[in-house]
């Protein structure tokens, strides 16, 4: 994918794929996001989201190797679809992850799911009716 394809969110914009790894979910998907405006948001939505599932997998104690072990039993990864070698992957980062913890802010994807601002503004119409 180039610089200029990188500027342009396909129709509905970017689509991130939630997948189950401990293969609960038909063909592993739980779920598809859309609605990305950029590439950017996408691969942050994508990497906080994956952040968020180590530590959840985390426990005290576990080393790094058993942290990675039991996220890839029984977390989810997340990719950023149609977006090539541009897209963010877990693979590249995941062992990272499994030896620093994330601080709050680094784990939270949803201060970034594009569906939070259509349930805000629903909030804010609520208020002033």
């Amino acid at each position: 994918m180039n610089a200029i394809a990188d500027l342009f969110a396909p129709p509905g914009g970017w689509r991130v794929r939630i997948v189950d790894l401990s293969g609960g979910a038909e063909e592993g998907v739980v779920e598809e996001i859309d609605g990305f405006p950029t590439l950017m948001q996408a691969n942050a939505f994508a990497r906080a989201y994956v952040r968020d599932s180590i530590e959840r997998c985390r426990a005290p104690g576990l080393a790094p190797e058993d942290v990675l072990d039991a996220w890839q039993r029984f977390g989810e990864d997340a990719e950023v679809l149609e977006a090539g070698e541009s897209g963010w992957q877990s693979a590249t980062e995941r062992e990272a992850f499994a030896v620093q913890p994330a601080s709050a802010p680094e784990r939270d994807w949803r201060a970034l799911d594009p569906r939070r601002r259509g349930a805000e503004g629903l909030d804010s119409d609520d208020e002033s009716a």
